[in-house]
């Protein structure tokens, strides 16, 4: 097999590589993400125990479960205390994120 064809394979392999690794960052951990606002509903929250916390470090982890209005995956943000405690199960409003990164949440006002 001519060495310019292994060559070639070679530096295929690590194009798709590096394109890999650069897409896993962007869709799964948010980075270089846009930010996106979109109207939700909150499924569930739920509060998780961290093992072994550091001092000054908060003993749990507030998460939230929503649904978009119109449809499509449900997802999950973890949230600070004080979004935790003001929302509800069944609540509905603007969700602000980026990436993985909850970054809002603007509650519909019912009349």
């Amino acid at each position: 097999m001519p060495i310019s064809v292994i060559l070639l394979v070679g530096a295929l392999a690590v194009i798709a590589g590096v394109y890999f690794v650069l897409t896993m960052q962007k869709h799964m951990l948010g980075q270089g993400a846009e930010e996106r606002s979109i109207d939700i509903r909150i499924l569930d929250k739920q509060s998780v125990a961290i093992p072994n916390p550091q001092q000054h470090e908060d003993p749990e982890e507030y998460w939230i479960y929503v649904e978009p209005m119109e449809g499509g995956p449900k997802r999950e943000f973890q949230v600070g205390i004080h979004y935790f405690h003001a929302l509800q199960p069944g609540d509905c409003g603007t969700l602000t994120y980026r990436g993985v990164e909850f970054i809002h949440f603007a509650k519909l006002q019912r009349h």
